[in-house]
């Protein structure tokens, strides 16, 4: 008989559970759980510390063992299958129970950890808070790798917690999600910035023209989101006149500062870029509850002594200077 071509052979078949089991290892999980976070063998071998060869012929093995590809290429880059991308949350938090089990993850100690931490984070708060933070991760942990990833319209900051790919997120939210374990930071009230040459600034201003001044707004963080500032209104059944939106929102301020434009946020960003700008703050004659922020983590890194380290950092560094 002519030999099967490529294209006739059957799809690999899964093992059975049992026999699943029988051939599983920690560390196969570990290069499983790897090569999904990663999307490439390459990159994988990188952070295990492997020869490359030996990653494929573990992904080889895991394909065998799952009968599914797991990771396939799409033009120039590879992409997760489904079953693949069902698989990262399972094997983080396997992972993570066998630290637990094999007491690895009381061995943090953060004057030895190499390890890096990876926070996403608005840039909503005190334009401080993220320098004195990493300021205090480094006097504290000298030897330590710190990341801030931005929290962007691009950004699943959910599937980055899941993963492993962030430890922490920070910012404010009007409803935090109800499936992320959450602490309060710190509140802060809502305030108007403006150029000192508003019109508002000499003669105030009441509802009515607040709501008619042109005002400015990050970006939304997805198509069709309404940020916290216009969620707050919608209860009260109003609409400010957005004129303008900028995806940086520390460069808002410079523009506020060359035009009349309005932005409202918390009083802690206000205050420090007021101090550097030709800037008054104003308030805001709308009655709004105060910014709450919070900073979010998954249950996979919830026992985590290193996380738990690293949540305690950001409580201090949100914190309000004493005296």
């Amino acid at each position: 008989m002519p030999p099967t071509a490529p294209h006739d052979r059957p799809a690999p078949t899964p093992a059975s559970a049992g026999q699943a089991l029988d051939r599983i290892d920690l560390h196969l999980i570990r290069v499983l759980h790897m090569v999904l976070v990663e999307r490439s063998v390459s990159r994988a071998a990188l952070r295990l510390g492997m020869h490359q060869p030996a990653v494929s012929a573990a992904l080889r093995r895991l394909r065998r063992l799952t009968g599914d590809p797991l990771l396939v290429r799409s033009g120039a880059a590879m992409v997760l299958t489904d079953a693949a991308v069902q698989m990262i949350e399972p094997t983080a938090q396997l992972l993570q129970s066998a630290q637990q089990l094999f007491g690895q993850a009381q061995a943090f100690d953060p004057l030895q950890t190499t390890r890096q931490f990876n926070l996403a984070a608005s840039d909503y708060l005190d334009p401080l808070f993220l320098p004195r933070l990493v300021a205090d991760i480094k006097h504290r942990a000298p030897q330590a790798h710190v990341a801030i990833h931005a929290l962007t319209h691009e950004a699943d900051y959910r599937g980055q917690l899941a993963s492993g790919e962030i430890d922490l997120v920070v910012g404010n939210w009007l409803q935090p999600p109800a499936d992320l374990h959450l602490a309060r930071l710190l509140s802060d009230e809502v305030v108007c910035l403006v150029s000192t040459r508003h019109p508002a600034v000499r003669r105030g201003w009441d509802v009515a023209q607040w709501l008619a001044a042109e005002h400015i707004a990050p970006m939304p963080t997805h198509l069709g989101a309404r940020g916290i500032i216009d969620q707050m209104l919608d209860r009260q059944g109003l609409a400010r006149n957005i004129v303008a939106r900028s995806a940086y929102f520390g460069l808002i301020p410079a523009i506020v500062a060359d035009s009349l434009l309005v932005l409202t946020t918390g009083r802690q960003y206000c205050e420090r870029v007021a101090a550097q700008l030709p800037l008054a703050i104003l308030p805001c004659p709308v009655a709004m509850p105060p910014l709450l922020y919070y900073q979010l983590w998954h249950e996979r890194c919830h026992a985590s002594p290193a996380v738990r380290w690293l949540r305690e950092r950001v409580r201090s560094a949100a914190a309000p200077p004493h005296g």
